[in-house]
């Protein structure tokens, strides 16, 4: 197994491994993402990812881009999404992608990581409680989109 940066080019195998895990968790219908909007996030630079290779194809994924923490004074990395096929889970790919990540973190000055988990991945929480990553409790995720928005924005 390798770990290594994606690029535009990588587009296919970001977006086959997001897609998984938008089924994973059960989050389909609000899967819209293309292969080109990939190509375009990893070209802008709004998004970089890690991918672990077994034997040239593309098991897992941390896809991130930075933040700013204003009350720690500087910027953070947001893990969007962290996956592993479900074929490749037990053989320690999730734990060598954030191993990867932590380092690419601490390399470029960044002073967190941080990502959401949802309430029912037992398996992904209890990883993220064994490598020491602390719960938020007292925050609670808002998302807008779509028609509110737009008639916020009017």
């Amino acid at each position: 197994m390798t770990i290594r940066p994606a690029s535009p080019a990588d587009a296919p195998a970001v977006f086959r491994l997001v897609r998984a895990l938008a089924e994973y968790e059960e989050l389909l219908g609000e899967f819209r993402a293309t292969e080109a909007d990939f190509a375009r996030l990893l070209d802008q630079g709004a998004a970089r990812a890690l991918l672990a290779e077994v034997e040239g194809e593309a098991v897992g994924i941390a896809l991130f881009y930075p933040t700013a923490l204003t009350f720690l004074g500087g910027r953070g990395l947001w893990l969007e999404d962290l996956f592993v096929l479900p074929a490749h889970r037990g053989a320690g790919h999730g734990m060598a992608l954030l191993r990867a990540l932590a380092r690419l973190t601490l390399e470029e000055g960044f002073v967190a990581l941080e990502w959401n988990v949802l309430d029912w991945n037992a398996p992904a929480i209890a990883l993220y409680d064994r490598i020491g990553a602390t719960a938020r409790t007292q925050w609670t995720d808002r998302r807008l989109t779509g028609a509110a928005l737009s008639a916020l924005a009017a």
